[in-house]
């Protein structure tokens, strides 16, 4: 599945959040959507994934305009900081998504090894830590059969093995086909995670394309870095 996303302009009374931001993301690619705190990266996988309305700008899925509607079908997304079913266990959580979607991957035999499930699993989602809920979270957002998976934040509040692991499983479900858009604070994540990189800044993009092209773009060295790149170009 392809996602184009053409111009979205979304203007919260003073302040223009998103200016005319255009991207790509084809089957089987991780795009990292980087920038700093403000940069719009939240607003623009909320009007992607149809949650809130852009003033301007059009999606488009497999080059066929989407309503917002066919997005929610189409796509999931998984913002940052919530805690759906907080009353319930995180074990519960995962076999309630996994049966509502009819996933064909049982989540304890693949995803809770991989992120570190098992020790918390029958505890409440709202008794959770930070990093705990977030594999949960994670896990649900992986367990969903749908193409196109947007996460907002995904390495925010894991530790360097859970962050790597996490990296591995998206790399491997990209390596199948599926499509990630990440919003990614981690300049050393989006590194290893993403094929390519769009830049936010102030709302707009500023640069898009794979880390030896930003570096191009940049005028620095092949050697250098992406937080290299966002520091000469923001």
């Amino acid at each position: 599945m392809q996602l184009d996303v053409l111009s979205l302009s979304r203007r919260f009374g003073a302040v223009q959040a998103l200016r005319d931001v255009s991207f790509r993301a084809t089957a089987g690619e991780i795009v990292g959507l980087i920038g700093p705190n403000g940069a719009g990266k939240s607003t623009l996988l909320a009007c992607v994934a149809g949650l809130d309305a852009p003033d301007a700008g059009i999606v488009r899925i497999d080059g066929a305009e989407a309503s917002a509607i066919a997005r929610r079908h189409a796509l999931f997304y998984l913002p940052d900081g919530i805690a759906p079913w907080a009353d319930q266990s995180a074990a519960w959580v995962l076999d309630y998504a996994a049966a509502l979607f009819g996933a064909r991957e049982a989540w304890r035999d693949a995803l809770a090894p991989a992120l570190g499930l098992v020790p918390f699993a029958s505890q409440r989602v709202g008794a959770l830590s930070k990093g705990q809920r977030k594999r949960v979270l994670l896990a649900l957002a992986l367990l969903v059969p749908r193409a196109v998976t947007l996460i907002d934040e995904p390495f925010d509040g894991l530790d360097p093995r859970q962050a790597r692991a996490l990296s591995e499983l998206l790399r491997e479900r990209s390596a199948a086909g599926r499509t990630f858009v990440l919003s990614i604070h981690a300049m050393g994540e989006a590194t290893r995670t993403c094929d390519r990189h769009v830049l936010l800044h102030d709302g707009r993009v500023l640069a898009d394309g794979t880390l030896p092209a930003l570096l191009q773009r940049a005028a620095l060295p092949d050697d250098g870095g992406l937080e290299e790149v966002f520091l000469a170009l923001t």
